[in-house]
């Protein structure tokens, strides 16, 4: 079996199942793909479940989401989760429920008979991460999303929203790229005082010292010598810091944050969260969270 699937897997069952002892029926799809741990919490979750089906890794490039949903419900896939960098464009490829168009992007996907459905369990597993790692409730904090221009990002920041966070800054490279997801979260959270800024915004220390919480939701962090996304004269010891990249377990942002004696949390958390919930779209009723964080306790 294949530690990595692609497109062309999905020509057939006899490609895609050769040397499997189960069927491949749910997926994760990114780009790249060969470091998702997801395979691990849901496998362990489908077994514990009496389930027959496999979870694999498909690596889909970009521009072709809505081929790869065409196969995979050709196949009788169930579902699958969607990660970097197609969490946007996976909403023009399937009827995206009201929850997912508040978050702005679809990270699950279920294949009903009537129609490919999408979800977004980023938002709320991410508030429940939180929780988990900090003690603290999101609703609670003030909040600095760092690189807020992606899926997860949107969704983090329009969760927030939801939950009337007192303050959120979103940081970007671009501002211009901000401009649809500041305007639903005006709309959302009107009570949550926001602030957009560019990572080279002189103000930018200023407001993150003026926050609780710092969360990284952008890819700097994933490729050996990358920089830390913030630098340290953003970060105080008073700061909570979550980074939702699992791996590495330790990113250049949590060495700083480590370093200078905050409170800091990886994206395992979240990962484990919102599998969970993604699991109950496609099995209601189930309860998958110890099993997947056993799972994932061995990673």
């Amino acid at each position: 079996m294949k530690q990595v699937y692609t497109l062309e897997d999905l020509e057939s069952r006899e490609l895609l199942d050769a040397g499997a002892d189960k069927p491949a029926r749910l997926a994760v799809i990114g780009h790249p793909i060969a470091h998702s741990a997801s395979p691990r919490m849901h496998q362990a979750a489908l077994d514990a479940a009496g389930i027959d089906a496999r979870y694999i890794r498909l690596d889909i490039e970009p521009g072709r989401v809505g081929e790869a949903f065409s196969r995979m419900r050709a196949l009788g896939f169930i579902g699958c989760n969607v990660t970097v960098p197609h969490k946007l464009e996976a909403m023009a490829h399937c009827e995206v429920h009201p929850d997912a168009e508040a978050l702005g992007a679809v990270n699950t996907i279920r294949f009903d008979a009537d129609a490919t459905r999408g979800f977004n369990t980023d938002g709320p597993g991410f508030a429940r991460a939180v929780q988990d790692d900090f003690d603290r409730p999101l609703a609670a904090l003030k909040v600095v999303i760092a690189g807020a221009g992606g899926g997860a990002g949107q969704a983090i920041a329009t969760q927030c929203c939801l939950l009337g966070v007192g303050k959120l800054v979103v940081v970007n490279r671009t501002l211009e790229k901000l401009g649809p997801l500041l305007r639903r979260l005006h709309l959302l959270g009107p009570q949550t005082e926001i602030v957009a800024l560019a990572f080279e915004d002189p103000a930018l220390a200023e407001q993150c010292l003026g926050c609780d919480l710092i969360v990284n939701t952008s890819s700097v962090g994933l490729k050996s010598g990358d920089p830390s996304i913030l630098p340290a004269r953003c970060l105080k010891k008073e700061h909570l810091v979550y980074d939702t990249i699992y791996q590495p377990p330790a990113t250049p942002l949590l060495a700083v944050a480590g370093g200078l004696g905050c409170r800091a949390a990886n994206g395992l958390s979240m990962l484990i969260h919102q599998g969970a919930l993604a699991f109950q779209h496609w099995f209601p009723g189930a309860d998958p969270l110890a099993v997947m964080r056993a799972a994932m306790s061995r990673v």
